[in-house]
């Protein structure tokens, strides 16, 4: 995709007017304090891997509804007393995968945690966690308008509650320091990220990549590739429900929630990215209430820097953690 978005200059000053729901903060200290009315009943089983210098653990927690939500937690098999934690969560369709698939962070001396997404993991990596929450109205197939005419129903209201509870699982292990905590993740995972260190002040530091779920109202009309598109072909149908569902959105948008956010942040964009338009991250970034910075990759679509930013990411992490 050519670059088509705003030019550059532009894309740094944009902020959109995105109403900001009147209820928004009681909506998810409601949210989540009716979550941790579950026991978080974390579980840590160790599991073969196949790999001699990581350990991994195959975590259980309760999530939003007391549901129960699987996770891997990847420990340097020698590492000096409590360590910082990464917690990473997966793109749109994905899951958590296999034990052995993503251990990056605990191969540079982390305790990486790996959130399944519940109800994904079907299409390019697998999942293991059910949504018994799924169900009520009509939706377009995909995730993106489950429950969408209302903010109690909305799927990612689930997601975002699952987030917050697996930084508090991984808390709870031993092997952590809950002191130094950091949220990553890239496109729906980025987005998730932002909601994360929005919604939990103990997140030590966030980085996003080429986040989705930010600036609704530009995205479902400048973007015409799924996911955003699954909200289009449902507003094509349902035709009266535009104002309900911009509604909706406004409880779960990046660049609305990013501004309750105080963690450092390092936010990754593709200027050719068709998926989540550069807009679209910049309004999450523009709108970010921590100290924040942004790496641009001015000729990549939505897969980013990849490994140039997965070094870049390393640096600025050790940097604030000392590791």
């Amino acid at each position: 995709m050519p670059q088509s978005d705003f030019p550059l200059d532009e894309l740094r000053r944009y902020r959109p007017t995105v109403a900001v729901p009147a209820d928004l903060g009681p909506f998810w200290a409601d949210t989540l304090a009716d979550a941790r009315r579950h026991p978080l009943a974390a579980t840590f089983e160790p599991i073969d891997n196949g790999l001699r210098v990581i350990t991994s653990l195959d975590v259980t927690f309760a999530g939003f509804g007391g549901s129960p939500i699987r996770a891997w937690l990847h420990l340097p098999a020698d590492r000096p007393g409590p360590i910082p934690a990464v917690v990473e969560y997966i793109g749109y369709g994905g899951g958590r995968g296999l034990a052995h698939e993503r251990f990056l962070w605990a191969a540079a001396g982390y305790a990486h945690f790996v959130m399944d997404t519940r109800g994904q993991g079907s299409t390019w990596a697998i999942g293991d966690t059910p949504d018994p929450e799924a169900g009520g109205a009509p939706f377009h197939p995909g995730f993106m308008t489950q429950g969408i005419l209302d903010p109690s129903t909305y799927y990612y209201r689930r997601v975002f509650t699952d987030a917050v509870r697996a930084i508090e699982a991984v808390r709870s292990h031993p092997a952590v320091d809950p002191a130094r905590i950091a949220v990553t993740g890239g496109s729906q995972g980025g987005g998730i990220t932002i909601a994360a260190a929005a919604l939990e002040p103990g997140v030590a530091a966030a980085l996003p990549d080429v986040p989705f779920l930010s600036d609704f109202q530009r995205a479902i009309t400048f973007a015409d590739t799924d996911p955003y598109a699954e909200i289009v072909r449902y507003l094509k149908a349902h035709r009266d429900h535009v104002e309900r569902v911009l509604g909706t959105l406004a409880y779960f948008d990046a660049a609305v929630l990013g501004r309750r956010a105080s963690a450092p942040a390092l936010f990754s964009v593709g200027l050719m990215d068709a998926i989540c338009p550069p807009s679209t991250v910049y309004a999450a970034f523009n709108a970010y209430g921590g100290p924040k910075e942004i790496r641009e990759y001015p000729f990549n679509d939505h897969e980013g820097g990849q490994g140039f930013h997965d070094l870049a990411k390393l640096r600025w992490l050790a940097e604030r953690f000392c590791i």
